[in-house]
């Protein structure tokens, strides 16, 4: 498979004020001008810091993608204060609060248009704020970018296993390279997960545009979660010590996460809540389950003559995520399996 040169970036107002080519570190903002009620001439402005120490390769790492999930963001943050550029091979372009609207508000979507940004791309140079960020990150800086590192967590929905994510291609070399770059990160769980589909995210815009691509899933539920906070910080390392922008490790082995791939298998592989009521589930994280078995209820508390609906599993595996609140309505995610991977691993 071969990538297209990228073409020139869209015609747009947004800019950057850091210098991508400036050796050393250094902070400053994308600004996305914003015309609201309270501001005729403003601008939302999206924090970016860049470290640069010579040649090798780029990676671009975001967080905040969605503002309810917080490990990717603290991770960052972090990142950024503790690396000295002296220390790097290349370049590094962090970016802690992508969304940064819905970071503010802890909410999923953004506050400001009412958009999933990670459902935006490749963005709209001329649309709302959340098609601007998505077309800023896609016309200017992945095609200066040779790695893409996109921090998830469950959010306020869900609660997930700490996993590494791999977005996949049908190109061989790219899903090898994505892959490997994924088992790096050291998470205790390697999942394909395809979103069923879905290109409109980040890291599937990434991969169309040739990017070795790292996703992640940090547990959730609007939270953060001690353990994967260090999964996280220890994950991204890893991966800056794969692609050589960080000096690898002297021993052998520095990623300690298990080898094995699993992957959501398609629309079986999840439970929906067919009704609204209240949702409760009858299996922790990490347990084996069979299709036909029953997965859960939805109660109709405002009902009480009415007994429980009961959902069933349709697919076996290992029960990899599960709804946070309680409350459901009609097409809300109540469960997700994923079971080992059948694709393509080199």
């Amino acid at each position: 498979m071969s990538y297209e040169t990228p073409p020139e970036p869209r015609q747009g107002s947004a800019f950057a004020t850091v210098d991508f080519e400036r050796e050393g570190k250094q902070t400053g903002f994308i600004h996305i001008p914003h015309s609201p009620h309270s501001d005729a001439w403003g601008a939302t402005r999206i924090p970016i810091a860049v470290l640069k120490n010579g040649d090798g390769p780029t990676a671009l790492l975001t967080g905040g993608n969605h503002g309810d999930e917080h490990e990717g963001p603290i991770t960052l943050g972090e990142l950024f204060r503790e690396l000295d550029p002296r220390h790097i091979s290349g370049r590094l372009i962090l970016i802690p609060a992508l969304n940064l609207p819905a970071v503010r508000a802890a909410h999923r979507t953004s506050p400001v248009d009412g958009l999933n940004l990670n459902r935006t791309y490749p963005g709209d140079p001329q649309g709302t704020i959340s098609q601007q960020i998505s077309a800023f990150v896609c016309d200017h800086l992945y095609p200066i970018s040779d790695a893409f590192i996109d921090l998830h967590s469950g959010g306020s929905s869900l609660d997930i296993l700490p996993s590494a994510i791999v977005e996949p291609t049908t190109d061989p070399d790219h899903q090898h390279r994505n892959i490997e770059a994924v088992l790096a990160f050291g998470a205790p769980m390697t999942v394909v997960i395809s979103n069923l589909g879905e290109q409109r995210s980040s890291t599937a815009a990434a991969v169309k545009a040739g990017l070795t691509t790292v996703g992640t899933e940090m547990a959730g539920t609007g939270t953060v979660s001690m353990d994967a906070l260090h999964i996280c910080r220890t994950g991204v390392r890893n991966v800056l010590k794969h692609l050589k922008i960080l000096e690898p490790d002297e021993r052998p082995g520095g990623a300690s996460g298990a080898r094995k791939v699993l992957e959501i298998p398609g629309a079986k592989g999840y439970v929906f809540a067919p009704e609204g009521g209240v949702f409760e589930p009858f299996a922790p994280l990490g347990t084996e389950v069979r299709a036909g078995e029953p997965a859960g209820q939805i109660h109709f508390v405002d009902n009480p003559e009415r007994p429980p609906l009961q959902l069933r599993y349709g697919q076996d595996g290992i029960l990899y995520a599960k709804r946070h609140p309680g409350r459901v309505e009609p097409g809300n995610c109540c469960l997700v399996i994923a079971t080992p991977f059948e694709g393509m691993l080199s």
